[in-house]
């Protein structure tokens, strides 16, 4: 009997003890749940993905800052927090878009958009990487946004300028329009000299003009300094700057300027030209653009072998070789790359890609072309779409004029639609995409 009671006794101080435990376990997991602090919370839901209140904060941060460093009023803080928000959804659903269709920026495009950002302030990559450490911000954190940046502009690029057409029809009421004159037209640098006359000269007092005028030609003809003249005779406000009127338009100029100045070559003097003004010599110094535009072109022929699971790189590159020295040992280069390119656009025509224009191939592929000699063979080159060899066969300089001038203008008018297409593309994927605003901004 007494044994039991023990035993009983032990059992009771044993489930005591572990009564005890567990109340104090139960009690420091209270006192641990009390202590959490929520660290980060959502504010929206972007299809898959989420934007973070530290995200919006940061972003706050940045904004506010260079609102008040340009000295600009500030929104109403409800307003502000809003229109970022709007930006980070969106920055999402690019970004998303990219990742998914197989954008990625290399290191070294993200270098080279570090350098130009340096370069566009004036200062080292050094400077700019130590002023961004001064401003408190990670140089990892900096280099993610500018290949966000790169990112989205790269997707934006893409599914735009695809939406966008032009016709040979717009582009030719384009280049026809006075819009179109005006932006296609040449730069020239010029100079001028004006004798005036009042509307109420005699026609001696006119004569006595047009004589001024023809002397100053002869003695510009002679080698008198233009300048100097200029500032001596001239009645035009520009006399003391010895005539220069700067550069300018070709279409800004008067129509008799036009005339004139199209027919001189660099450095003349027009003849006397007669406006309602006076007479006029005009000189001109310099001109860009307008004039024939000579490109150098390649007819080229390739091979292209590209690595797989089978072929390793190194593989490649020696197929490449030993056909490369087939063909100079006497072997039809059509028929190699007809059996062997994996370029099926050109494979079948013996690897011949036709007349080239500047900017049509890959910059690799460019450089070959414009360093090998006539029928020779170059030795294997790499390109983002696998290895190549290449032969020239010919070369030619021709007038591509009109073809710039088109393709000036066809750039011009895909701008002019570019910011529009944009915004309708954005409201798009927006309205597309599943969104949900789990507080407002300013709560």
């Amino acid at each position: 009997m007494v044994f039991m009671v023990m035993n009983i006794m032990k059992t009771f101080k044993k489930l005591t003890s572990l009564t005890a435990v567990a109340l104090i376990v139960l009690f420091l997991s209270l006192q641990v749940t009390a202590q959490v602090k929520v660290l980060d919370k959502i504010v929206a839901i972007v299809d898959d993905d989420v934007v973070l209140k530290s995200e919006l904060d940061q972003r706050m941060d940045a904004i506010v800052a260079q609102l008040t460093q340009s000295g600009t009023q500030m929104p109403p803080q409800e307003i502000l927090e809003q229109q970022v928000l709007d930006r980070l959804i969106s920055e999402r659903l690019q970004l998303t878009m990219g990742y998914d269709s197989g954008v990625r920026i290399s290191d070294e495009e993200l270098n080279q958009a570090v350098a130009r950002i340096a370069a566009s302030n004036k200062i080292s990559v050094a400077q700019y990487i130590e002023q961004i450490t001064l401003q408190g911000s990670s140089i990892t954190s900096m280099r993610e946004e500018i290949r966000n940046e790169l990112t989205i502009m790269r997707v934006q690029q893409g599914k735009v300028m695809r939406r966008i057409r032009i016709s040979e029809q717009e582009l030719d009421n384009f280049l026809k329009s006075e819009d179109g004159r005006f932006v296609t037209s040449p730069d020239v640098n010029i100079g001028q000299i004006l004798l005036s006359i009042s509307s109420d000269s005699t026609k001696d007092a006119i004569d006595e003009v047009v004589g001024r005028a023809q002397l100053l030609f002869n003695q510009v003809e002679q080698g008198a300094d233009f300048r100097a003249l200029a500032i001596a005779n001239s009645a035009d406000q520009s006399a003391l700057q010895g005539g220069d009127l700067g550069w300018r338009k070709m279409a800004q100029l008067p129509g008799v300027f036009i005339e004139a100045v199209e027919k001189l070559e660099l450095g003349k003097v027009s003849q006397p030209i007669r406006s309602a003004a006076g007479y006029h010599l005009i000189k001109l110094y310099e001109r860009r653009g307008g004039e024939e535009q000579l490109v150098e072109q390649h007819f080229a022929r390739h091979i292209l072998i590209k690595p797989n699971q089978i072929r390793d790189q190194q593989t490649t590159i020696d197929q490449l070789g030993k056909l490369r020295e087939r063909s100079l040992a006497g072997e039809d280069f059509a028929i190699l790359a007809k059996e062997f390119s994996e370029d099926p656009g050109s494979a079948l025509s013996g690897g011949e890609l036709g007349w080239s224009t500047p900017g049509m191939f890959v910059p690799e592929f460019e450089r070959t072309m414009s360093t090998i000699a006539i029928n020779d063979i170059s030795a294997p080159f790499s390109s983002q779409f696998g290895w190549h060899i290449l032969q020239v066969t010919e070369r030619r300089q021709q007038d591509f004029s009109s073809e710039i001038l088109r393709n000036k203008a066809q750039n011009m008018l895909r701008q002019r639609k570019y910011e529009e297409e944009l915004q309708v593309w954005l409201q798009e994927i927006r309205d597309e995409a599943f969104i949900e605003i789990k507080q407002t901004p300013a709560s």
